[in-house]
């Protein structure tokens, strides 16, 4: 195989729950990741020089050493051995600094592309564990559905797949400083409301829509949202035009909204495109593994 081309998909957190501080600064979490159908294309080709390069559609990200797709590929070339090297082309889609994995998610899958390009026969399982030593969310990003997220993000444990229903995505023209955000959590951890993670996996079981976005939440916009307030102005934009529930991703400053059926979400989107609060907005759907069999699935091409 000389080259390969990939998605990498997004997450959104339906649930995000920080639980504790560790003694060497990394907060401990309990999260539900869920998959969803936004993705970037990722090529990967094999050269014979050795080299790891790579180009982006995007001028102000990073090619180099920076870039966790340069690193995933290092990883496994430099593990077993390769004196062949690879080009990576990244045509972004997701939106960067977003609380949306965009960065994991491609590295990711640049670990699957080495993998099948060159035929280490690597697990899915084999793939999360390098995975991690890359950032917290990849191994989440190798298994993708619907997913419990422990520790610092890296033990996870599959959760029944999320109820199908569009996805309306909202970022904001700001970016959100993740060291900001937690750095705040800090400040205020012991007066931060968090959410029932427990009873969010139970109504995500009984495929209840409305009770799991009664259940749903993040302990970060207790500290996200003071600094951007906008990110409240665009979920209660998409309340008031018919989501179901709304709340930021990650340390933000996306927002997503859920919704009963396609001709609603339509119209919330024409709706926040009329307003200045949004630079990129999406409409979509959940991404679930058990839509699509574990042969195709691990070809890594939805």
């Amino acid at each position: 195989m000389d080259s390969i081309n990939l998605k990498a998909l997004a997450k959104i957190n339906i649930g995000l729950d920080v639980t504790g501080i560790r003694p060497d600064g990394y907060h401990e979490v309990r999260m539900i990741m869920q998959t969803v159908n936004l993705f970037d294309k990722v090529k990967i080709t094999r050269t014979s020089d050795g080299s790891i390069t790579m180009s982006t559609n995007l001028r102000f990200l990073p090619v180099n050493d920076d870039n966790l797709c340069i690193k995933a590929a290092k990883l496994l070339l430099d593990e077993f051995n390769i004196k062949e090297g690879v080009h990576i082309d990244l045509e972004k889609h997701i939106p960067v600094a977003a609380g949306m994995a965009g960065g994991s998610t491609d590295a990711a899958a640049v670990l699957f592309g080495v993998n099948k390009i060159f035929n280490l026969k690597l697990s899915k399982k084999d793939m999360m564990e390098r995975g991690v030593k890359i950032g917290a969310d990849v191994p989440y990003c190798v298994m993708r559905g619907t997913a419990l997220a422990e520790g610092i993000g890296e033990v996870l444990s599959p959760v029944s797949p999320m109820v199908k229903c569009p996805v309306l995505i909202a970022k904001p023209g700001i970016s959100v400083s993740t060291k900001q955000v937690y750095n705040a959590l800090d400040d205020c951890f012991e007066n931060v409301k968090h959410p029932d993670i427990d009873g969010l996996i139970e109504s995500i079981k009984a495929q209840d829509l409305k009770g799991i976005c009664s259940k749903m939440g993040n302990v970060l916009e207790d500290v996200t949202i003071p600094l951007h307030p906008i990110i409240a102005d665009i979920k209660d934009h998409m309340l008031e035009n018919g989501a179901v529930g709304a709340m930021m991703s990650g340390s933000g400053p996306t927002v997503f909204g859920f919704f009963e059926d396609n001709k609603t979400a339509k119209a919330a989107k024409e709706a926040l495109t009329k307003t200045n609060m949004v630079k990129q907005l999406y409409l979509t759907t959940m991404f679930n593994n058990k839509d699509y069999p574990q042969k195709r699935s691990d070809k890594y091409d939805r």
